[in-house]
């Protein structure tokens, strides 16, 4: 610092005093080292007197300052070491001055406010790191009101590793998630601009870690065991006991957080997957039952032996079904279940079919057509459903291989048990009832479909919005119909309809429009009234045969619409008729079909944000979605038995599912349907379906999706009808949760805490998802955080109560303070506080693990 930066820096510490309403401003300079004894001569302030300090004028210079000149400003400047107060002539004036500095440490000190001598060693320990105009600036932003050694060596960390506030689990979890090897750049900053003797220091104080030779991975071993002591039921291993920490408690904390962390998170899995390997824990995963480890969520190879057990089970046909689902349920609070989510997913849709089918027995229940097609939209449609839904997940896997003898059994008992036996029993049905009059007395008919639900509206003049989406089976209807309960506001009905045979998209898509007659002409073309059905805008020449505010349009060209487009395209309709593609367009090539059940999942989607926007943008009322045909999808190849030949047959048409014949054909293993229920008495037609789920045999791929026959899944379709209701009158909640405990008193610093789920999760009562830690009246958190999940449907109160165990952080806890007990909803961006709970906390035993 030359002479000029100190007139600078002086005039500008003078200016300050008089802005601050000061009358006069004093300023004490002690130059020990006497570094400006010579230049002081020539330093001329602007608005101050310099006058030298000695040895032995230090009255004269106080009754200068105080009597002389009572309202004149001083640079007092001494080339001396500034003596002890007893010995200080001056004191009194020093008292009520300032003091300048000139070294580097208290030029630092008196930039960031920190006040105190004795904390002058600690600033100049730290000189190098506060060399940087960027660093001072960051470690200034933490704002620390009192300054001590410990807060200097914690910001200084916190700049170094670029934490939001000065928290030393902040810094730790930087520290770790740089490398635990020697190259973590963040140990190699402290180090370089910091100190890294007191972040060891810090390690020690906060969990206890003090090892002789210390390193940043066998610290992550050390925090990542403690942890798992905490929630594992079996004694730890003799090869890890001497990796348990003191500071238990705050090392749970610590590493709970940590686990949780949203942003923190992903570099706990790098650093939990390398202890795992380090204290081989797969191999005491081998002699531990599940019970043992259920609850500990330190690492993830408990939850992939946790899906290896089970899938293991179902795949042997172990049928505990109850007891793999309290295991499932178990770990879905851990975050491991959002790394393994499509394999828990999995093994949850394989464990319902596979329960579904033991509980079920006869895959097709009924006496008569009627009654197991009532049995099908009761339950039997859910091996359709659970089937679709443990494929989506399968093929989600990235790793397959321990999944695939699962996949094989789920397989067997679809095909086998449900599909082939349900198709036979009503294939039976069919041939005994049907094939003269395929109407099934009692069901609706979905060539009645415009009748029996669009023509109500249009006789009110209400407007009625008609989705039809290609290949739409009934079981994705039914999810879609629970979705639209779930997330929308309104009220979404699920009823159903006997489809046309063949089920096939020219002749279902002709069926759901407004007609007096259906035919076809000598090219098998379908017409309503004379008038082709092929395509959106003979589809829409029809509709405003029956009614001129009539439109038709393909979802596709509603995608990009904005709300004016909407409007534009809408207004002043009546009737609007919505082509939607998803299924049948991936289904149908032979290329993709194996992603059919990917495209229902997207079809799903697609759905749910139309209706959106057609309530948004267009307030709708009315939304009735349909279907055109269902399809049967199995995934494994076909064999030859399941081929019928075509030989000897002279089809009008042809497909994989289905014939149009003239007259009576010779086909013992085909069902000759009479088309005269949709086509008219005088018709010759028939149409020709393979018995069960037979396929004809056509050269080429494809034979896996089909439809066009007259199987329960390609007949059976869905008439999900959405009634919007007005926000003033409709709310959809979450179910609530409550703290079932009376008292509200900690004693224990590890505590098990009681929450119940007040009411079970149904269409308009959604589940909740909180997260519940302890903090004190700073906001600061004390304790380790729970995830509670209450999606619990059971009507059953003790199976919606969640018992969850906390640890405090081993700290002093002062009986007078009020501390909270916190439930935050997870899914809530903005109110995130669901509940906040004052406790009181007066431990009876402070050891850690007592």
């Amino acid at each position: 610092m030359d002479l000029g930066d100190v007139k600078r820096t002086l005039e500008d510490t003078f200016s300050k005093e008089r802005a601050a309403g000061r009358k006069r401003g004093i300023v004490f300079w002690y130059d020990g080292q006497g570094e400006f004894a010579e230049d002081i001569a020539s330093l001329d302030l602007a608005d101050a007197q310099v006058v030298v300090l000695r040895h032995n004028n230090a009255f004269a210079i106080k009754h200068q300052i105080e009597v002389l000149e009572p309202e004149a400003n001083f640079l007092v400047y001494s080339p001396c070491d500034k003596p002890a107060a007893r010995d200080n002539w001056l004191f009194d004036t020093l008292s009520y001055s300032r003091e300048f500095f000139t070294d580097k440490a208290s030029l630092v000190m008196r930039e960031l406010g920190i006040k105190g001598e004795h904390l002058k060693p600690v600033v100049q320990r730290y000189i190098k790191f506060f060399a940087s105009k960027e660093r001072r600036s960051k470690f200034a932003s933490y704002e620390v009101e009192a300054w001590t050694e410990h807060r200097i060596d914690l910001c200084v960390m916190a700049t170094l590793c670029r934490t939001i506030v000065p928290d030393f689990e902040q810094v730790l979890r930087k520290v770790l998630a740089g490398s635990l090897d020697a190259n973590n750049r963040y140990l190699e900053a402290i180090d370089t601009f910091g100190d890294i003797d007191a972040f060891w220091r810090l390690v020690e104080r906060h969990y206890g870690y003090a090892e002789a030779d210390k390193s940043l991975s066998n610290l992550s071993v050390s925090l990542l065991v403690t942890h798992a002591q905490h929630s594992l039921e079996v004694p730890l291993p003799k090869t890890w006991q001497s990796f348990v920490l003191p500071k238990a408690a705050d090392c749970v904390v610590f590493v709970s957080n940590y686990i949780n962390h949203a942003v923190d998170g992903e570099t706990y899995v790098r650093i939990a997957d390398s202890v795992e390997r380090t204290i081989r824990l797969d191999d005491y995963l081998q002699k531990w039952d599940i019970n043992q480890y259920l609850q500990c969520d330190t690492f993830r190879g408990f939850d992939g032996k946790i899906l290896a057990t089970i899938t293991k089970a179902l795949v042997e046909g172990l049928s505990d079904f109850a007891t793999y689902r309290k295991i499932l349920a178990a770990r879905k609070p851990s975050q491991w279940h959002e790394h393994f989510a499509n394999e828990y997913s999995a093994v949850h849709w394989a464990l319902s079919l596979l329960e579904h089918a033991k509980t079920m027995g006869q895959a097709a229940r009924g006496d008569s057509a009627f009654d197991i097609v009532q049995h099908y939209i009761g339950i039997g449609f859910q091996a359709d459903q659970f089937y679709r839904k443990f494929y989506t997940s399968f093929d989600a896997i990235a790793s397959k291989d321990g999944y695939a003898a699962l996949a094989e059994t789920v397989e067997n008992t679809y095909c086998a048990w449900f599909l082939n036996d349900s198709a036979v029993r009503w294939s039976q049905l069919v041939t005994s009832s049907m094939l003269d009059e395929y109407r099934v007395p009692g069901l609706q008919q979905q060539q009645q479909f415009y009748k029996n639900h669009v023509a109500p509206f249009l006789r009110k003049d209400e407007r009625v919005f008609v989705v039809i989406s290609d290949a739409l089976r009934y079981e994705v209807g039914e999810e879609l119909a629970r979705l639209l309960n779930g997330e929308m506001r309104g009220m979404a009905e699920l009823d159903f309809m006997q489809g046309v045979v063949p089920s096939t998209t020219k002749f279902g898509m002709a069926s759901v429009l407004p007609h007096k007659k259906i035919s076809v002409d000598e090219k098998q073309n379908v017409l309503i009234d004379g008038l082709s059905t092929q395509g959106t805008a003979n589809r829409e020449n029809i509709l405003r045969a029956y009614h001129k505010d009539a439109v038709s349009i393909q979802y596709d060209h509603l995608i990009d619409m904005k709300r004016t487009d909407y409007k534009e395209t809408f207004d002043g309709k009546k009737l609007i008729y919505i082509y939607h593609n998803g299924i049948d367009a991936i289904g149908d090539d032979a290329s993709t079909e194996r992603k059919v059940f990917q495209a229902a999942q997207q079809s799903l989607d697609e759905l749910l944000a139309l209706v959106r926007d057609l309530v948004s943008h267009l307030s709708a009322t009315n939304i009735i979605i349909i279907s055109d045909h269902g399809f049967v999808y199995r995934r494994s190849p076909l064999a030859e038995i399941d081929k019928v030949s075509r030989q000897g047959l002279e089809p009008l048409e042809t497909g994989r599912r289905h014939m149009l014949v003239k007259g009576l054909p010779d086909a013992d293993d085909c069902l000759a349907i009479s088309m005269k229920y949709l086509l008219g008495e005088d018709t010759k037609l028939r149409a020709l379906v393979p018995g069960g789920t037979a396929r004809f045999k056509i050269q080429g791929p494809g034979a896996n999706f089909v439809h066009g026959g007259v199987s329960l899944q390609e007949i059976v379709l869905p008439i999900v009808k959405f009634k919007y209701i007005r926000k003033d009158k409709f709310k959809p909640t979450k179910v609530e949760v409550g703290f079932a405990s009376i008292s509200r008193k900690i004693t224990n610093r590890i505590t098990y805490l009681e929450f119940f789920q007040t009411e079970s999760v149904d269409d308009k009562r959604l589940p909740l998802r909180l997260k519940i830690y302890f903090e004190d009246e700073q906001g600061a958190r004390i304790s380790n955080e729970n995830i509670v999940i209450a999606d619990s449907k059971s009507k059953d109160p003790k199976e919606r109560s969640y018992r969850e165990k906390f640890t405090l952080k081993d700290m002093p806890y002062s009986k007078t303070r009020d501390y909270y007990l916190i439930l935050e909803d997870e899914d809530e961006s903005v109110e995130k506080i669901y509940a906040k709970i004052a406790v009181g906390i007066d431990l009876l035993i402070t050891n850690d693990f007592s």
